[in-house]
């Protein structure tokens, strides 16, 4: 196909074999890549199975007509469009208004006639791609919405909407939960000392050291404010949670951050909190496990800096 790097998937749904080998060497010439099948309920069980962006039905087949698999298609809710192409020997417009009203974009009467078959497949390509970059922009706007723009992790804005869910999730199913909440120790001289460019540099480190910590698609960390950071930790026990900021703690403590003039060296405080479900009978409120790491954070900060401290949460606690 022109413009596509790649022939694109059509599945191919026709009961007649000899127009269905037709069809298939047309489309194949033509830069497609094409699937077959001889009925619609083949169809369907095969795209349940595949995603295929444009579907080319028969009207007339047998076990599952062509709108039966059109309203089919439709429900299932793919996560992007299906361009759906009808193929009948049905001309009348009560037939045609029909199929439309059935879930398909377009039809095509058969006898099908080849160039007018390819022009229109390369018109569902074309709403296919702008449907595609419409997503495509949607998603980078949302993801800038739950993403802190500095250091690229995410946002308050998301840790308020992320955190009820998965303690939730963890009450749920019994699973442990803690959360890590650390802060740059004496950041506001970083910004007196270097300015505030610099700042945002060690800002930047920070977080990649953060980050480089913890298990990627399971944990997750975001920016509470300002020099303040809050680590998520599914499936994770107190204790786990401790060797984790440990961790990080050392990894902060020894790794000079390089700005472009300077090696700036910081460390950072923490506080470590967690529960176990299965010790807890009903919801916990987000407020609560904040509040307890908070206060243990300004516990370590108020104790020295450069520490952890350590509490569960226990039912007491609520």
């Amino acid at each position: 196909m022109e413009n596509n790097r790649q022939p694109y998937p059509i599945l191919l749904a026709e009961d007649d074999p000899i127009s269905r080998r037709l069809f298939e060497k047309t489309l194949t010439k033509e830069g497609f890549q094409v699937t077959t099948v001889e009925n619609g309920r083949k169809a369907l069980e095969l795209f349940r199975q595949q995603f295929f962006p444009i579907v080319l039905t028969d009207w007339q087949m047998p076990e599952m007509e062509g709108p039966d698999l059109c309203q089919a298609i439709r429900k299932e809710n793919p996560s992007r469009y299906v361009y759906i192409v009808m193929l009948t020997s049905k001309g009348s417009k009560d037939d045609i208004i029909s199929g439309l009203g059935a879930g398909a974009d377009d039809y095509v009467t058969k006898p099908a006639h080849h160039a007018e078959l390819v022009a229109r497949l390369k018109t569902g390509i074309r709403i296919l791609e702008l449907e595609k970059s419409l997503k495509d922009a949607v998603d980078e706007i949302h993801l800038m919405s739950i993403t802190d723009p500095l250091t690229g992790i995410y946002n308050r804005g998301y840790i308020n909407q992320r955190l009820p869910q998965e303690i939730n999730r963890s009450i749920r199913y019994h699973r442990e939960l803690s959360l890590v909440m650390c802060d740059i120790d004496h950041f506001k001289t970083v910004n007196d000392t270097y300015g505030h460019m610099s700042g945002d540099i060690v800002l930047k480190g920070f977080v990649k050291s953060l980050t480089g910590s913890i298990r990627q698609q399971v944990d997750w960390a975001g920016r509470y404010g300002g020099e303040e950071f809050l680590v998520v930790l599914p499936e994770t026990g107190l204790e786990g949670a401790m060797v984790l900021a440990e961790r990080i703690r050392k990894t902060v403590e020894t790794t000079p951050i390089q700005t472009s003039g300077d090696a700036i060296q910081i460390t950072a405080s923490f506080g470590v909190t967690g529960f176990s479900a299965a010790d807890w009978k009903h919801a916990m409120s987000p407020e609560l496990i904040l509040q307890m790491v908070d206060s243990l954070l300004y516990e370590a900060k108020d104790e020295g800096r450069n520490r952890i401290k350590s509490r569960p949460l226990l039912f007491a606690d609520q």
